[in-house]
């Protein structure tokens, strides 16, 4: 009997064992997000760093890797072959009659399985790497769009400064004006509610800074940020969208590289369903030791050589529900590709329109409206000053030049958001491992 093992031996052995399979991200190197303080400087802070500082330590994005390194496992489990079975069984306990059965089985998929599984853990792989990459872009767009916002918030608590000073020079001058008996007491009282609601002004952007630098720093995993100041040129605008480029780079959006991925993975389901309703074949191979009153009467026991074969029979479960709902989903993704393209278009659109617009507005704001806003203010005060304007002509006065600053301001910041976002959706910026120091130029 011992002669007949080694075919089994050798069955065994064509068969890689489940330990040799090597272990996918079995040595995790999990980010410390209390690193982060400690990278962040404790100095100005520049875009570049942010968003390096960003794709170094934030938690979504290693979230999305992890979810790769995933799919590389489920691709390697995929192409496994079925694990053979070892079988033993004892006929009757007595030594006498005893038969002792011995046998390896190995089952043998058909119809391509093997190779439909892996193409399909292949198209789940793929989405979990395009999703790592959307995660960057989306990302980037987030630290880009803070960024400028924290700089908007710096320069509105400039602007909330000045207006402080000038709004104690106003009150100084007019209790001046007062003392001299130009003017009642009633213009010193107003110039002081101005001060007061100005001072107000000042305390709601000191909050909204502190806000502004919190947010940014919470991309990175930092609670309590570091860093003094954003460093950036907010005056910058971004480059207008041209529409070429735009069109050219719609097809390798992420949302519809996705969605492209989804269809692929929901044909390889649909095929592997298929390829299911073919029966596997299970072979055999065994010894068998009979005893001596078995067989062809001899007086000692016999080995005989055991060989099977086994094929399930596709009567009642033909694996057609499978099949129908596989393909009812493959029809969904390409619903939902068909979809995303026309969500894709108007947003890009809707986006593309808000940079122009901004970009205007901020561009007629500089070039018109802020050159005259100030010199109506500089004459207004000096007119107050010399007693041929009154206070109000000078605090409408300023209120209108810091008005014109303001509006200015949110102009450059929209632009800002409106091309970080177009930069989200077409996915610009996802492969770099330095970003640039300002949103990409189209």
């Amino acid at each position: 009997m011992r002669t007949l093992f080694v075919p089994l031996a050798v069955m065994a052995l064509a068969v890689p064992p489940a330990f040799s399979q090597p272990a996918a991200g079995s040595n995790p190197s999990p980010i410390r997000h209390t690193a982060a303080a400690t990278a962040e400087p404790a100095g100005p802070l520049d875009l570049r760093s942010a968003l390096a500082l960003a794709l170094r330590f934030n938690p979504g994005l290693s979230s999305a890797s992890r979810e790769r390194e995933a799919g590389d496992a489920a691709v390697l489990q995929a192409g496994a072959w079925p694990n053979p079975v070892f079988e033993a069984q004892v006929e009757d306990l007595r030594r006498g009659n005893r038969t002792t059965t011995l046998q390896l089985s190995q089952p043998i998929e058909l119809g391509g399985k093997r190779a439909a599984r892996v193409t399909a853990a292949e198209r789940a792989r793929d989405q979990a790497a395009s999703a790592l990459l959307a995660r960057r872009s989306e990302l980037r767009a987030s630290v880009i769009t803070m960024f400028f916002e924290l700089l908007a918030a710096q320069e509105r608590l400039r602007l909330a400064q000045d207006s402080v000073g000038l709004a104690e020079t106003a009150t100084r001058t007019a209790a001046n004006r007062v003392a001299a008996g130009k003017v009642s007491p009633l213009e010193e009282s107003r110039a002081r509610v101005a001060e007061a609601g100005i001072r107000v002004e000042l305390l709601q952007a000191e909050g909204a800074l502190r806000s502004a630098r919190q947010q940014l720093a919470a991309l990175w995993g930092n609670p309590n940020p570091r860093f003094t100041q954003a460093d950036g040129a907010l005056d910058r605008l971004p480059a207008d969208a041209a529409a070429a480029d735009v069109e050219g780079r719609l097809s390798a959006a992420p949302v519809l590289r996705q969605a492209r991925l989804e269809v692929e993975r929901r044909q390889a389901l649909s095929d592997l369903e298929q390829a299911r309703r073919v029966p596997d074949v299970t072979v055999s191979l065994g010894a068998k030791r009979v005893p001596a009153d078995e067989g062809m009467g001899s007086g000692s026991s016999r080995n005989q050589v055991v060989v099977g074969l086994s094929v399930p029979l596709p009567i009642f479960d033909t694996n057609r529900g499978n099949v129908a709902e596989a393909l009812s989903r493959e029809e969904k993704a390409r619903d939902e590709l068909a979809a995303a393209e026309l969500q894709l278009g108007a947003d890009v659109a809707r986006a593309t329109e808000r940079l122009r617009s901004a970009r205007a507005t901020a561009l007629t704001l500089q070039r018109d409206a802020l050159p005259g806003a100030e010199a109506a203010y500089k004459a207004a005060a000096r007119g107050f000053e010399l007693g041929k304007f009154s206070f109000l002509e000078a605090l409408d006065a300023q209120r209108t030049l810091f008005q014109v600053r303001n509006q200015h301001l949110l102009a450059v910041a929209d632009a800002h958001r409106a091309a970080a976002e177009l930069d989200r959706l077409l996915g610009i910026g996802a492969d770099e491992e330095t970003p640039d120091a300002a949103p990409a130029v189209r």
